[in-house]
Order: C-alpha cells, then sequence, then structure tokens
C-alpha cells in the first residue's frame, strides 16, 4: 500500500513538472519585443522542418511543446505553406493560429511547357486575377517556369513583375552573351526553346530535337513540328486541354503562321514558356546533326532519322 501511494505521488509530481515544463514552453520567447520578422515555410516543407526552424530563429522556447500544442489544437496537418509575420512577443499559441491562417504569401508553381492561358487559369484561381486581362498583358514564352512565393493581395501588374524579375535573373547575362555570340535574338531563342520544350523531355532528346530544327531551318525544311499546330488549333473542350492530343490530317493543314506543315521557318513567336534545360538545348545544339527526322515512339523513346527512308522505317517500327 505503501509502496503504491509513493509511485502515485511519483506519477503526480512527474505530471506537474511536466505541465510546468509544457507551459514554460509555450510562453513567448520575448514578451517586450514586438518585432516582426519574416518566416517562410516552403511547399510540402515537414512539421518537424518548421518547428526546427522556428527554434532556430528564435521564435518558439522549445520544439516538443510546441508540437505537442498542434497536436492538441488539431492543426499539424493545417500548416499553409507561405510567409508569416511573427515576432518572440507572440505566444506558442498564436504562432500556431498565425501559421493555419495568416499567411502573407501564395506558393504557386507554373511547370515548363505551359502556355499563357494556362498560366492565365492558375492566377485566375489563386489571385482572382480574371484571366482575359491577364492574357492581354503577359507576353507568350517570357512566363518563366519556376515556384514562385507571391503576396495574396497581389495585383496583375505586380505578378507580371514577379515573372519579369524572375525571367531575368534565369536567363542569366552569360546566357545571353551565349545567345548574342551564336545570333539568337532572345526572341529567336525563347521561339525555339518552346518548340524544344513541347517535344521533348529530358535534356539529352531537347538538345538533339534542338539540333534537328536548327538543321531543318538551315537547309530550308519545314519544321513539321506538330506542337505547333496543337498551339493553332487552341482550346480542345472535350478534352479540357490546349493540347490536342491526335492530330487529323486536316488539322495539319489549318491556316494559321503558326503552322509549321504549311510554313517553312520559325513561327511568329513562342507556343509556351521553356525552362533552363530548352533553352540550354538550343544554346548547345549542333546544326551540322547527321538528322534531319525524329519520333517520339510509343515505347517512350526518342528515335531519329537521317533521311526520310529511315525516318520511315521508325515510323514503320516504332508507331504502328
Amino acid at each position: 500500500m505503501r509502496k503504491f501511494s509513493i509511485v502515485t505521488i511519483l506519477i503526480v509530481v512527474l505530471g506537474i513538472l511536466f505541465l510546468i515544463y509544457y507551459k514554460e514552453g509555450t510562453l513567448p520567447v520575448n514578451s517586450q519585443d514586438k518585432t516582426y520578422k519574416t518566416f517562410v515555410i516552403s511547399r510540402g516543407e515537414s512539421v518537424n522542418s518548421i518547428i526546427t526552424n522556428l527554434h532556430n530563429q528564435g521564435l518558439i522556447r522549445n520544439k516538443l511543446p510546441f508540437f505537442i500544442l498542434l497536436k492538441i489544437q488539431g492543426i499539424d496537418n493545417s500548416i499553409q505553406a507561405g510567409d508569416f509575420r511573427l515576432s518572440t512577443a507572440m505566444s506558442a499559441k498564436q504562432i500556431a493560429q498565425e501559421l493555419t491562417t495568416g499567411t502573407l504569401d501564395k506558393w504557386i508553381t507554373i511547370i515548363e511547357g505551359l502556355r499563357v492561358e494556362e498560366v492565365a487559369n492558375i492566377l485566375a484561381i489563386e489571385f482572382g486575377i480574371p484571366e482575359v486581362e491577364f492574357i492581354s498583358q503577359a507576353e507568350e514564352g517570357y512566363l518563366f517556369p519556376d515556384t514562385y512565393l507571391v503576396p495574396k493581395e497581389a495585383t496583375l501588374g505586380a505578378i507580371l513583375t514577379v515573372f519579369e524579375t524572375n525571367f531575368n535573373r534565369r536567363y542569366s547575362p552569360p546566357l545571353r552573351e551565349k545567345a548574342e555570340r551564336l545570333g539568337f535574338s532572345d526572341h529567336k531563342l525563347l521561339t525555339l526553346a518552346s518548340l524544344v520544350e513541347r517535344e521533348a523531355n529530358n535534356p539529352d532528346d531537347m538538345r538533339r530535337v534542338a539540333s534537328v530544327m536548327l538543321k531543318r531551318l538551315t537547309v530550308g525544311m519545314p519544321l513539321q513540328i506538330d506542337a505547333t499546330v496543337q498551339y493553332a488549333i487552341g482550346y480542345q473542350h472535350n478534352e479540357k486541354s490546349w493540347w490536342k492530343k491526335n492530330l487529323s490530317v486536316s488539322d495539319l493543314t489549318i491556316n494559321s503562321p503558326y503552322n509549321t506543315y504549311k510554313n517553312a521557318g520559325l513561327p511568329p513567336g513562342p507556343i509556351a514558356s521553356p525552362g533552363l534545360a530548352a533553352i540550354e538545348a538550343v544554346l548547345n545544339a549542333d546544326p551540322n546533326t547527321p538528322y534531319l527526322y525524329y519520333i517520339s515512339g510509343t515505347d517512350g523513346v526518342m528515335h531519329y532519322g537521317r533521311n526520310l527512308e529511315e525516318h520511315n522505317k521508325n515510323i514503320a517500327k516504332y508507331l504502328r
């Protein structure tokens, strides 16, 4: 009986000590300092990483009490990605609530190969920016694919500035200088890179496809790129896509300056926003490649032909 009492007392004491530890750990780090700092949470960041960063930046006293608080509040899975205004005068509970409701910015991801209308749809959903207005002001090919942190209340002008700033940063001076040495204007380079982006899926194939395109331009052959026809045709309601899956023979005869089956040379401009790999593929392409043809086979591999005979063999073997 006496032993049971001692164990009970120990449990009670430990419980009180833990409660004190928990309460102390959730108090503000410095209730007198109301200076705010920006705390950023990346997309997909784990709760453990977030808590560690909060502790390392001096915003919470102790990691374990904060983790327990999140569990008690049931908000450990409700933390948003973005950036937040936090201060050391905030309690752990205030910080936890802020992380679920108070983000200043939103993360958006623009993947490679999207046309301006597709980007407009993303911005309309995330920021309420009218698609027609964005399309009328954005420039095809210059909306650099990346993950962006954008203010929640950003205007159309502010969002366009975010895109422009990042484009000028990622399309760096060394790349621009190399393009100039090779005789590419920004417009020509981005046009070619956008075609490469839509036609190939990895850096090696991008470079080879870019080489074929340059070779065709040099010898005066039409580029005959399906993606340019898809761009000209536009939105497919039945597929809910801006890129028609299977082009018909009549599609290839559409009267458009973007139809590279009917018109020699490059289309008037980019058909999508190319990523860095596609841009570099054009700059590192070999215009003296022996290949004039390529296809993407049903085996998921690109196959190249030096002449029409080899091209037809590839079609027979890998597309039928």
